[in-house]
C-alpha cells in the first residue's frame, strides 16, 4: 500500500523503517530505529535479477523487523518524472507485490550529491565513497522522510 511519509510512519508505529535508494546497478539500504528518529546506512545490494533482489530485501526485512519502506524517487530537477522515475515506480510495484508492507515515495533529487559532499568533507577515500555512497544516500532519503512534519 502506497502512502505519504507521515501516514507511513503512523502505519509502521513501533516498527523500524527501511530506506531504499534503487539504482540500475545497486540498491542502497538504510534503516531507522523503531521511534523513527534516526536513519542509519545499512548496506548496498548489488542488483542481479529481480527475484534475487527481492530475496535480499526480504532477508533484511526479516532481520530488522521492518514495518514499512521508504523508496527514493528520482524526479527531474523541474519535478517531472523521467525514465528513471518510471523505473523506480515499477520497482516499487514489484516490492508491493512481494511484501505486505506500507510504502512511501520520497523525492531524492540531489541526495547522492549531498551525501558525496559530506563524505568528501569527512575525508573518506574515493574507493570507500564508491562502496558506501548508495547506503548513505538511502539514509539521507529515509531521514528526509522521518523529518517531514506533514
Amino acid at each position: 500500500m502506497l502512502l505519504g511519509p507521515a501516514d507511513l510512519r503512523r502505519a509502521a508505529a513501533g516498527k523500524r523503517l527501511l530506506g531504499l535508494d534503487p539504482g540500475t546497478k545497486t540498491i542502497g539500504v538504510a534503516v531507522c530505529d523503531s521511534a523513527h528518529m534516526v536513519a542509519t546506512p545499512l548496506q548496498v545490494i548489488t542488483r542481479k535479477k529481480l527475484a534475487a533482489d527481492l530475496a535480499a530485501l526480504q532477508q533484511i526485512i526479516d532481520e530488522t523487523d521492518a514495518g514499512g519502506i521508504v523508496v527514493g524517487l528520482p524526479l527531474n530537477m523541474d519535478g517531472t518524472s523521467g525514465p528513471r522515475a518510471q523505473s523506480v515506480r515499477a520497482f516499487q510495484r514489484s516490492l508491493e507485490r512481494a511484501f505486505d508492507l506500507p510504502m512511501a515515495f520520497v523525492d531524492e533529487r540531489l541526495s547522492t550529491s549531498a551525501v558525496e559532499r559530506s563524505l568528501i568533507e569527512q575525508d573518506v577515500s574515493r574507493r570507500r565513497r564508491a562502496a558506501v555512497i548508495d547506503a548513505h544516500a538511502a539514509a539521507y532519503i529515509l531521514q528526509g522522510a522521518l523529518d517531514l512534519k506533514i
